[in-house]
């Protein structure tokens, strides 16, 4: 255990507080680095193993799937890091390590109840990184995502205790649904990957997070979860189906959204959607698709979170309705993002291209010509909602006028450093392929692919400028949009009001009648014990001697009976 980069992490962070200045941005830089050579100095295979009341823990355990994803994260802390440089908030600049060691820990556990440690970890380490707001809106979103993550982890453990009363034992390995605790598993991994109906904590509280938090928060809650199904529940048939819906709905929804880091977080459930898929298929192609596209979306969806981020800094606002024409202040933020809108559009020579690809072949190669024309679809939609209209509204729309200066060189320097690494995936592929799961002959630059790629790409782009042209296009109003979440923001708010009302113009009505009738019942059943009353007044002898007779043979007869 002590040569797990997240416990490297962990020790690491709270030295951050003590440090300042330089000493402190280095040691923030080195962590991250370091581990990615301790995990790549590790031996495949399980580590030392605990006994632990009577159970086998292996704390880490490192393999092709593991290993992959944990340098994702390892790669996405690094970026994190160096874009809250700036920061004289050392609570967040230590959160962020330690939120990123815990889905390094996770990744790397060989067992479900060092899984739970660090799944809990992580939703609570990341609640601050919304708390760190400071505001009122901040507070209430990290009260609600709190809820989320302790109700995840509940249904964990559950799960986790069934499976050991039922002698399953706890090894971090296939646990399917048809095995003891799999559904509560499911249902625990659903939450924490943003399931249909189980997202909108999402949605919710992402955009409330800080600057930097939301960068942390768009890669290792989420993405955690895809590596414990692409673990736990490979090939199950309903993730296929789950993830599709994810990869759909939220085009819908982001397209009339004018908060534009919530339609960062719908675009969130949409890509997760296509690594639902590729677990869902299962295979090498598939699992290979779905690991791909995790790292891949972990630097790319990172730098448009970071760009958003600079221009809430510098103007205070993400809403579209309020931005427009910061390329003339802010090129270099607008090239950046630009080029993290190409990635997650999957424009040839950009990231999402060489990964998003891999789950759409496995969709093909198993015939499912239904999910593929969705996943098309909603390939498409990514584009419109994200691909271009983040930073066409963002930095070249309406001119608000606002003229700022760019956001400081650290922020720039992270932003540049992800999107040359989504660059460098997209022309060489090779780098993320070398290091998947699984073996594979795989070549995305086929002519066939990318001409097909183009086309999508181009109507897409197309239709994005007829409905702008013709104002057919949603506009951009200032307004909230509820999702799912009307039913604890309105529904069940406006219930218990409903409820209380009635209740009480009920007590006025009803009070004062049923008062005099109590009051007169009263009056009637205690007459007989009052002072006049009639067991009050003397009785006779004669009297009291009936009584005591026809109590006796009332009890005799229930004796003999």
């Amino acid at each position: 255990m002590t040569s797990s980069p997240a416990v490297l992490l962990i020790l690491g962070a709270f030295l951050v507080p003590l440090l300042r200045g330089w000493p402190r941005r280095a040691l923030m830089a080195a962590l991250p680095v370091a581990g990615l050579v301790v995990l790549w100095l590790l031996p495949e295979g399980a580590g030392a193993t605990y006994e632990f009341l009577g159970l086998e823990l292996n704390p880490v355990r490192v393999d092709a799937l593991s290993r992959v994803f944990a340098t994702g994260f390892l790669v996405a802390a690094l970026l994190a890091a160096i874009y809250a440089m700036h920061l004289r908030d050392t609570l967040q600049q230590t959160v962020i390590l330690v939120y990123a060691a815990t889905a390094v820990g996770g990744a790397l556990a060989g067992d479900l109840l060092t899984l739970f440690v660090f799944w809990e970890l992580a939703g609570l380490s990341s609640t601050f990184l919304i708390w760190a707001g400071r505001t009122e809106r901040s507070h209430r979103a990290a009260m609600r995502y709190l809820v989320a993550q302790v109700i995840s982890g509940l249904l964990m453990l559950a799960g986790i205790v069934w499976r050991v009363h039922a002698g399953a034992g706890i090894e971090f390995s296939y646990l399917g649904l048809a095995g003891p605790g799999g559904m509560l598993i499911l249902v625990a991994v659903g939450i924490k990957c943003a399931f249909p109906l189980l997202h909108v904590w999402l949605t919710d509280t992402y955009p409330e997070a800080t600057v930097v938090g939301a960068v942390a928060l768009s890669v290792f809650t989420t993405k955690l979860a895809v590596y414990t199904l692409a673990r736990g529940f490979p090939g199950v048939e309903p993730l296929v189906w789950i993830g599709t819906i994810m990869a759909v709905f939220p085009v819908f929804y982001a397209v009339i959204e004018n908060d534009l880091r919530r339609v960062l977080a719908y675009s969130i459930i949409n890509q997760l959607g296509f690594m639902v898929v590729g677990v869902g298929i299962g295979g090498p192609l598939g699992i290979n698709g779905a690991s791909a596209h995790a790292v891949a979306d972990m630097v790319f969806k990172g730098l448009l979170m970071m760009s958003m981020g600079a221009v809430l800094m510098r103007t205070g606002t993400v809403k579209a309705s309020e931005l427009g024409g910061l390329y003339k202040s802010m090129p270099q933020t607008a090239v950046l993002c630009v080029v993290g809108a190409a990635s997650i559009s999957a424009v040839p020579l950009f990231s999402g291209f060489a990964t998003k690809s891999l789950i759409l072949e496995a969709v093909g190669q198993e015939h499912r010509a239904v999910i593929w024309l969705l996943l098309l679809f909603a390939a498409a939609g990514v584009l419109q909602y994200t691909g271009i209209r983040v930073p066409y509204f963002a930095f070249f729309a309406h001119d608000r006028g606002h003229r700022v200066a760019e956001p400081p060189v650290n922020m720039r320097v992270a932003m540049a450093l992800a999107a040359l690494l989504c660059v460098g995936i997209g022309v060489v592929p090779g780098l993320l392929y070398d290091i998947l799961p699984h073996a594979m002959d795989y070549q995305p630059y086929t002519t066939s692919h990318v001409v097909h790629q183009l086309q999508l790409l181009l109507f897409a782009a197309l239709a994005f400028v007829v409905l702008i042209r013709s104002g057919l296009h949603p506009p951009e109003l200032r307004s909230v949009n509820l999702d799912a979440d009307v039913v604890y923001r309105r529904t069940l708010p406006a219930a218990w009001q409903a409820l209380t009302r009635t209740t009480s113009r009920l007590g006025h009505q009803l009070g004062a009648p049923l008062r005099r009738h109590a009051g007169r019942l009263w009056v009637t059943a205690s007459g007989p014990l009052r002072p006049s009353g009639r067991i009050a007044t003397p009785w006779s002898t004669h009297l009291m001697v009936w009584w005591a007779a026809l109590l006796l043979g009332v009890l005799c007869l229930l004796v003999l009976l």
